[in-house]
């Protein structure tokens, strides 16, 4: 699909790091990673015009994290601004993987990603996306990973 939507591919938000996301040694938690990867993941999900709430209430779906990769390359520290970069680069009925980077002033902090299906709440089994939600995913997705993630 080439057709231009005029929705953004990468999502980029920014994030400064506060006294709680820091360990005894002043840097970042290195846990406290995934909870960035959610923060751009949710917002990337937006620009696709759905919420996860949406997707909640209205599909009556879950979308669980089955499978996580992180790569460490520098620390953040308290009061850095960072930049977290998200990006679809795997999608299929059963499956959507975010692609993420996060960064401190152009550096490099952290890369990974998050795999992700979709539950049905009710019986907490594995389900197809629907037609809608997989088309506003599409419209996000990427085929290329960012330069560097080596699984």
């Amino acid at each position: 699909m080439s057709t231009d939507t005029g929705v953004p591919k990468i999502s980029r938000v920014f994030y400064r790091i506060i006294y709680g996301d820091t360990d005894c040694g002043g840097v970042t938690y290195y846990a406290h990673y995934l909870r960035l990867f959610e923060i751009g993941r949710t917002e990337l999900f937006r620009a696709s015009g759905l919420t996860y709430r949406e997707v909640e209430e209205k599909y009556a779906l879950v979308l669980p994290v089955v499978e996580v990769y992180v790569r460490y390359r520098a620390p953040a520290h308290y009061d850095d601004l960072v930049e977290i970069e998200t990006r679809i680069s795997q999608l299929n009925s059963y499956k959507v993987r975010f692609d993420y980077r996060i960064f401190r002033d152009k550096k490099l902090l952290v890369e990974g990603f998050t795999l992700h299906v979709p539950v049905a709440k009710k019986t907490g089994k594995l389900t197809k996306f629907p037609a809608c939600i997989l088309q506003s995913l599409n419209s996000l997705y990427q085929s290329s990973k960012p330069e560097g993630l080596n699984e």
